[in-house]
């Protein structure tokens, strides 16, 4: 097993990386912004480097820092967390160049998935449903409003390079198209350094359902569940659970051997993501797959007992899996809240500032992830998640009310947070009865 890990990010999920090296035996070492010198993930490491100023450009994502970081104190591994480099296809390269192990996918294989109109083309090639559209790049605009005509509105233009709701325009009459076009293709371009687009069938409110994968180097593939994510705020994810409260066993069982069959059509190694669109008379698409360890791996630990940092790091250093499908059970319910430093009634601005005192919650069944402290300064230069809260119950109904009752202790004083919000949509009916879609918050907000 690797001797030591250098962990490329920050907050909650460097905390996280660094306790499953530390039971796994692994030494650590924590890279760190100017910013970030009195952070949680510094204190816990076994070593840190600073690897620049404050701004992620020159820090979090200088992938020369990080590489000289590995090599100055002889980690011969990085795990990249989420965000940052973790979908990075250069970074990922330059690290199997230096003759060291990133603990995610090929390079390759995040190149083919990290172009979403290629991803789509493999998906429909190894016949996993997608939604219908384009079946590549869109060439030119006259060209692309005759296929829109084709495929019907609504429809969705999306940047083939995307991801966290840049370059998409959702465009419901034909008028507004090629304006749509162009701005979408303008912000591609901003955001990614690549402004081609492809476009699909926009789905009305739709469940958005993504299953865990689990895949090792010598071709076997488990997936592990679904989880909802369809409490989001213009496409950022607020809360999620697991299992879906409306999927059957029959359809699970469906969408999971597709999730299966998608990884192995992209000769997938590691932790991913396959997210599907579930529309209201059950019929699903891929949407995408996230090459990389998601935020809300947790619900998915808590039903199923599965760590799923330690198994990344397991196939990384070359290992089979440690579980075949039929190992995979699915226990209780679990629910995840992200806890952000943002102010919902200023339209959720970002509320950086120093934390005065702190009270997080505990008990049966209750986990927090996190890298918060009485007097820790929250950076405004970082995403402002501060904690994810996560309630296990024996059941859907056990669950909500465990977190109803977390969130109601957790106390985070001198900066503003949405935890108000978050047990506030607790109560909602739409929550409570699980009949909810992507459409509840931006919904709530309007009609307030």
């Amino acid at each position: 097993m690797f001797k030591k890990i250098l962990v490329a990010n920050r907050g909650e999920i460097a905390v996280r990386i660094i306790r499953a090296c530390r039971e796994m035996g692994i030494a650590t070492v924590a890279v760190y912004s100017e910013a970030d010198r009195e952070a949680l993930h510094v204190m816990l490491a076994d070593e840190a480097v600073c690897i620049g100023p404050a701004k992620s450009k020159d820090s979090y994502l200088n992938m020369q820092n990080i590489i000289s970081a590995t090599v100055l104190t002889g980690a011969t591994a990085i795990h990249p967390g989420f965000g940052f480099l973790s979908e990075n296809s250069s970074f990922a390269r330059m690290c199997e160049d230096c003759n060291i192990t990133f603990i995610g996918p090929y390079a390759d294989t995040i190149d083919l998935l990290g172009n979403k109109s290629k991803a789509r083309e493999t998906m429909q090639k190894a016949g996993v449903p997608v939604v219908p559209g384009s079946d590549g790049e869109l060439d030119d605009l006259k060209e692309a409003i005759k296929l829109a005509d084709q495929i019907g509105y609504p429809l969705m233009i999306k940047a083939s390079a995307g991801g966290g709701g840049k370059g998409m325009r959702a465009v419901h009459h034909k008028k507004d198209f090629e304006n749509a076009f162009s701005s979408a293709k303008a912000e591609a371009k901003a955001a990614f350094g690549d402004d081609n687009l492809y476009m699909e069938k926009l789905i009305i409110h739709p469940k958005h359902i993504e299953f865990q994968i689990l895949a090792d180097k010598f071709g076997n593939v488990i997936h592990l569940g679904e989880r909802d994510c369809s409490v989001q705020r213009r496409n950022q994810k607020m809360m999620e659970e697991c299992p879906c409260p409306i999927i059957s066993e029959k359809l699970r069982t469906k969408m999971g051997n597709a999730a299966v069959k998608a990884a192995k059509a992209t000769g997938y190694v590691n932790a991913g993501t396959i997210e599907f669109l579930l529309d209201e008379q059950g019929n699903y698409y891929f949407m995408e797959m996230n090459t990389r360890i998601q935020v809300e791996h947790p619900i998915t630990e808590m039903v199923t007992g599965v760590d799923l940092i330690k198994e990344q790091i397991k196939i990384a250093y070359g290992e089979t899996l440690s579980y075949q499908q039929e190992d995979i059970h699915f226990h209780g319910h679990a629910i995840e809240c992200r806890i952000n430093a943002e102010d919902p009634e200023r339209k959720f601005m970002p509320c950086p500032g120093t934390i005065e005192n702190l009270l997080l919650p505990g008990g049966l069944g209750i986990r927090i992830d996190s890298a918060i402290y009485p007097g820790y300064q929250v950076p405004a230069c970082y995403d402002s998640m501060l904690a994810k809260l996560i309630a296990y119950g024996r059941d859907r109904e056990e669950a909500i009310q465990k977190m109803k009752r977390a969130l109601y202790e957790l106390e985070i004083e001198g900066i503003k947070t949405n935890t108000d919000f978050q047990l506030a949509l607790m109560d909602r009916k739409e929550i409570q009865e699980g009949s909810y879609n992507t459409g509840l918050i931006e919904g709530m907000i309007k009609h307030e």
